[in-house]
């Protein structure tokens, strides 16, 4: 591909590396195209945001191909990953320590594949603590690392698929797919309380955005590579 490629509009899918930010690998991928072609600038954006613990697809627009961003978001998500049950944690997830432990053993397969039955559908879910929504001009996190208390009020989401796919107790492998405005992390928290247990989300890959697949991205290394073989 060449400068103008580019700037006219591209659908770049790469496949986010874990402890990465979405929004760091937006600025190294516009960094290396810039760099490549002598640019003083390009519009370079994601179309919906991975946390830093998560890897898998990400889908960024270049140039006019921006104005797509939204469309691109809108579409159903698939996801992979792990929640680890008999652990709670205030992210959610593995950003922040574990505050509550819970017994499991009596726990079931059985239970654990029934539990899944009340997740699918249109559901309502709150959105984690630890997260970029905005109440009053703050975003939640910045409440959290406060240490404050704030009310989140839940949001209508839809799951069309939850695929429990391995059991290692008290690890649990799982398929989802969903629609926008889903988190994840959410859904591992309320699947613990749904067991009258604690749990939270210790993998997390997403795999497909619409008809995109990671199968067809590439890490940075192997852009940048393309990029200056081009």
């Amino acid at each position: 591909m060449n400068v103008e490629d580019y700037l006219s509009g591209q659908v770049l899918l790469i496949d986010k590396p874990l402890n990465w930010t979405s929004f760091q690998v937006v600025n190294k991928v516009r960094w290396l195209i810039r760099k490549q072609f002598s640019l003083k600038k390009l519009k370079v954006g994601h179309a919906g945001t991975l946390d830093p613990l998560a890897t898998g697809l990400l889908i960024l627009c270049t140039g006019k191909f921006t104005k797509k961003i939204d469309t691109y978001q809108a579409q159903e998500k698939e996801y992979t990953g792990t929640i680890t049950l008999g652990a709670t944690t205030p992210s959610y997830d593995l950003e922040s320590e574990i505050d509550q432990t819970f017994d499991i053993s009596g726990i079931s397969s059985e239970m654990i594949h029934a539990a899944t039955q009340q997740f699918v559908g249109d559901i309502q879910q709150h959105p984690p603590i630890f997260s970029a929504l905005k109440k009053d001009g703050k975003r939640l996190y910045e409440f959290a690392r406060a240490g404050e208390e704030v009310e989140i009020p839940a949001r209508n989401i839809h799951i069309s698929a939850f695929k429990i796919t391995n059991i290692d107790l008290p690890n649990i492998d799982f398929r989802v797919a969903c629609g926008k405005g889903t988190y994840i992390r959410s859904l591992a928290h309320d699947f613990g309380k749904a067991l009258d247990n604690g749990a939270h989300l210790s993998v997390l890959r997403r795999t497909k955005i619409g008809e995109f697949d990671v199968a067809n991205a590439v890490s940075i290394e192997e852009f940048e590579q393309m990029l200056t073989s081009s």
